[in-house]
């Protein structure tokens, strides 16, 4: 198994890290600074530069690369701006992938070539107030009647909103209990009966982010875009997601990785530099095995990807390790800096705060390790009885 980059890999890599030098280091604290998120014309740069759409087909716009791609250049962008990161992230490996796999000829070529354009992100609205890591008890109910689905419910949590041009839409399509009733539908931003709530404000993770209400929200019956039973397909495409959750877990721990590095050369205690002392350099190389090892799961996760859909295995294991891992990190960095880590003056505090979100969003940690010996063992664990 060849671990290293090729030549194009490599070119990519760097693209991104020279974009997180000279801009987004600063940008990120602008944002940060101010409350903003990521302005549209900033997305179109973004666009323009190639980064929306890589791992998406040519044909819609993309470059048509695979699952490895797109991770390299979320990790590099989130280095420096989980915001970026995000969209790089949600541009390639997020639930446009749904349309991607299992979308209509006609779907494809209405979403797609948007999202690569950076005229607008799609969303994915699976949170309900009673459905998190119990997902199956969703309770968004979508009918037929006629040309058009009429759907009811509420989801929560949804990233990108109100700002998305889309969002898949996890519903039940049916009374079947569970998985079985349970399908998906794409739904405009300006759908008639979609309203949105007020926006969320989190410890970190910040983006646009509030609870979708649908109150006899009519959707064309065209925009269904996986049918009744079609759960374990959803499922299945989210793995891709949970790769990029770990991409930008690792972009944030290698960012924090190298701040703690230069800081440890720069500051002096007792008349030489810290990085000198034993007990700092432990705190070093735990930060840097951490981020190697996560760094080879996540990208063997995306190599068997490739221009397809993650194995799941692969993909519960990066997650885990990465969200596990960033945290454990960017606490390090922070004690490495000592008091300028606690402080605002430094980058390491709000990667912290970042770092925190990432085993909540997209799965917890402990999910995970259910799915991880599910999937190891070749049976499902009920958590009913």
């Amino acid at each position: 198994m060849d671990l290293q980059l090729n030549e194009e890999q490599r070119m990519l890599k760097t693209l991104v890290h020279e974009l997180a030098e000279k801009e987004l280091w600063a940008k990120e604290k602008e944002w940060e600074d101010s409350g903003q998120h990521v302005p549209p014309d900033y997305v179109k740069k973004l666009a323009s530069l190639g980064l929306l759409g890589i791992a998406l087909p040519k044909e819609y716009g993309g470059s048509g690369l695979t699952a490895l791609e797109a991770v390299i250049a979320t990790e590099e962008a989130a280095r420096a701006s989980p915001r970026v990161g995000r969209i790089i992230f949600e541009s390639n490996l997020g639930p446009v992938r749904v349309v991607e796999q299992f979308g209509s000829t006609e779907q494809k070529r209405k979403y797609i070539p948007p999202v690569c354009n950076g005229d607008f992100l799609i969303g994915v609205a699976m949170t309900e107030p009673e459905a998190g890591s119990a997902l199956t008890d969703l309770k968004t109910r979508a009918i037929l009647d006629g040309d058009h689905y009429i759907v009811n419910g509420q989801k929560r949590f949804v990233t990108g909103a109100p700002n998305c041009g889309a969002y898949i839409v996890y519903v039940r399509l049916s009374e079947q209990r569970g998985a079985k009733g349970i399908g998906a539908l794409i739904v405009d931003r300006d759908a008639p009966g979609l309203s949105f709530g007020s926006e969320e404000k989190f410890l970190g993770l910040h983006a646009p982010r509030c609870d979708m209400f649908f109150d006899d929200c009519r959707i064309p019956k065209a925009n269904l875009v996986v049918g009744e039973g079609g759960f374990s397909k959803l499922m299945t495409a989210f793995d891709l997601q949970r790769c990029g959750n770990a991409a930008q877990c690792l972009g944030i721990a290698q960012g924090a990785l190298e701040i703690a590095m230069a800081y440890s050369q720069e500051r002096h205690q007792f008349g030489r530099p810290i990085c000198e002392f034993q007990a700092v350099q432990f705190m070093l190389a735990d930060m840097a095995l951490k981020v190697e090892a996560a760094r080879l799961l996540i990208y063997r996760a995306a190599a068997s990807a490739g221009t397809g859909l993650a194995r799941p295995l692969d993909a519960m294991l990066a997650k885990c390790f990465a969200n596990e891992m960033v945290r454990e990190v960017c606490g390090l960095a922070i004690q490495v800096l000592g008091g300028y880590g606690y402080s605002k003056a430094y980058p390491v505090e709000r990667m912290f705060r970042d770092a925190w979100g990432y085993g909540i969003a997209g799965g917890t940690i402990q999910i995970q390790k259910i799915g991880i010996v599910s999937q190891l063992l070749g049976r499902r664990f009920g958590q009913r009885r």
